[in-house]
This record gives structure tokens, C-alpha cells and sequence, in this order.
């Protein structure tokens, strides 16, 4: 079965939309059997998939191949989640480890365009 990986990380609601999956695969938090995956990479079963969500490492091997969404239920049968549990951190904790932006001296504040792009950056690391 031929179904991309970005993809089939969104039926198996590892990632909300595949738009979310297609960016984290493009920035390379999404590795495949220790190698950057592209978008369009096609999935084995028994593949090893670590996702980097912000500073949480998730590692799941692959089961089961889907080209269709499914439910929740079957969802959760497509993979086996090996990674350690998500870390709960308070919020205070939480922005303390995000980093502050570096702009060059002189630069002055960063424009609409600007603030929001930073805002994306920090929504897709989450």
C-alpha cells in the first residue's frame, strides 16, 4: 500500500492535519529509522518514526498501513508507541525553557508580519 507518510501520520492522529505533519516532516522533526523523512516518503510496517514535539521526543513503530481516515479506536491499533510519556510541565516551567528571540542590535521591534511569523515558529514546535 502506497500512502505517504505525512499522511498516514494524520489518520493515525499522531498530528491534527496533515498540513501540521507536511511542516514538521519539512523541518525535520520527523525521522524515519534514524534518517530525515520528506513528506512524501512512504511508510514500511515495523518502521521506527521518532516525532520531535517540542521537548518531547515520541517514538511509535509502525503496525498497520491506512489510506482512509479511520476512528479513534482504530486509530490507536495503526501504531505502537515505545517513546517515553509526554513530560507534564507547568506552565511557568514551560516558558522558562523557550528560548528568547535574538534580533541584531539596532533592528528595532519586529514588524506585524514579522511577530506573526515568529508566532507560527512557536505554534509548530509545540
Amino acid at each position: 500500500m502506497n500512502v505517504r507518510i505525512d499522511k498516514w501520520l494524520q489518520i493515525s492522529r499522531i498530528f491534527k492535519t496533515r498540513s501540521k505533519a507536511t511542516a514538521a516532516c519539512n523541518l525535520g522533526r520527523v525521522l524515519v529509522n534514524g534518517f530525515p523523512a520528506k513528506p512524501h516518503r512512504i511508510p514500511a510496517v515495523d518502521d521506527r518514526i521518532e516525532i520531535k514535539q517540542g521537548d518531547w521526543t515520541r517514538i511509535i513503530i509502525v503496525k498497520e498501513l491506512r489510506e482512509k481516515s479511520v476512528s479513534k479506536a482504530i486509530a490507536a491499533t495503526l501504531f505502537e508507541d515505545i517513546g517515553p510519556p509526554r513530560p507534564k510541565l507547568d506552565r511557568i516551567d514551560r516558558i522558562m525553557k523557550q528560548g528568547t528571540e535574538y534580533r541584531e542590535k539596532g533592528m528595532g521591534r519586529p514588524t506585524k508580519k514579522e511577530r506573526r511569523e515568529i508566532d507560527q515558529l512557536r505554534e509548530s514546535g509545540d
